[in-house]
């Protein structure tokens, strides 16, 4: 009698074990799929959730710190962006995870250049014309300075927005520019609308990296182009013992000093830790659908511009 009680306790044991097992798959089934905020596992909403709150916080001293981190050369990196996009004026441009506004103003400045160059040669091509008619021809071309180029900055964190659009108003931009409120995840415009989509430093805090992908895919129209400018992996093995140090022991140092914020600062040296390399990455691109997909590694894969066209 003694030997089946113990039995039948151990088959009690064992089914309970099991129900706990079953209950606790139930429950992670409910808190949604697993995912990483920088080194820690955490729900896919749970990420979202933390990524929100981070950017709240750094919003107001984003500009700082990346000076700060990268000691200015992220200009320089955003420049090559803009140049390697090339854009002619008539460009249709959607900055994803732009809210303070780098790329759209830069944008709007190369627009507008080119647009001074080519009106600079169509009045040395009529050197008959009269001053009054030159003048008017001037203020006319002049008064369309972006030639109908337009760009969208796209951004899912208010207090970024609203940063970019005080900046915006403070450096005088305003012509050709909107700001929308979206995930780069769930992007909020019709199909085949954009000429060029940008994302820069941002798509490693997208939680689903290949919906984003499949979303600038569709918002592009046939022949446009995607560009991604995001941290990747250093291919020198010293100046990558180098970085470590610096990122790990120096950024959330200077992120406690000038924001206030250490934590902040150590999730996003450990989201570039966690960013896919450069092949991992170009193939996702691929998988999304574009073409001619390439990247360019920029001083020895700190940075990397991926780029690949909608055909």
């Amino acid at each position: 009698a003694a030997a089946g009680l113990c039995r039948y306790r151990a088959l009690l044991a064992r089914r309970g074990g099991a129900l706990r097992a079953l209950c606790g798959s139930v429950r992670g089934l409910a808190a949604g799929p697993e995912t990483h905020f920088g080194f820690q596992t955490v729900t896919e909403e749970e990420r979202r959730e933390k990524i929100y709150r981070v950017f709240e916080s750094v919003a107001k001293k984003y500009d700082v710190m990346n000076d700060s981190m990268t000691l200015g050369i992220h200009r320089v990196w955003k420049d090559i962006l803009v140049h390697k996009m090339n854009p002619s004026p008539g460009t249709l441009l959607l900055d994803v995870a732009g809210g303070t506004g780098d790329i759209a103003f830069r944008f709007i400045n190369y627009v507008r250049s080119v647009r001074e160059r080519q009106l600079q040669r169509k009045l040395r091509h009529h050197q008959n014309l009269s001053w009054q008619e030159i003048a008017e021809s001037y203020q006319e071309d002049k008064s369309k300075s972006l030639g109908d180029s337009q760009v969208v900055v796209c951004d899912i964190n208010k207090e970024m927005l609203k940063v970019g659009k005080q900046k915006a108003q403070h450096l005088g931009y305003s012509e050709g520019l909107s700001w929308v409120l979206g995930n780069a995840e769930e992007l909020p415009f019709d199909d085949d609308k954009f000429d060029v989509y940008t994302i820069a430093f941002g798509i490693r805090n997208v939680t689903r990296i290949d919906l984003a992908l499949q979303e600038a895919y569709r918002v592009l129209k046939p022949g446009g182009r995607f560009l991604c400018l995001e941290f990747s992996q250093v291919s020198n093995s010293l100046l990558s013992r180098l970085y470590d140090l610096y990122s790990f022991q120096v950024i959330p140092v200077l992120g406690e000093v000038i924001a206030g914020d250490w934590k902040s600062y150590q999730y996003l040296v450990e989201s570039i830790r966690r960013f896919p390399p450069q092949e991992e990455f170009k193939a996702m691109i691929e998988d999304a659908g574009f073409f001619k997909v390439d990247y360019q590694n920029l001083n020895s894969g700190i940075v990397a511009i991926h780029s690949g066209f909608k055909l």
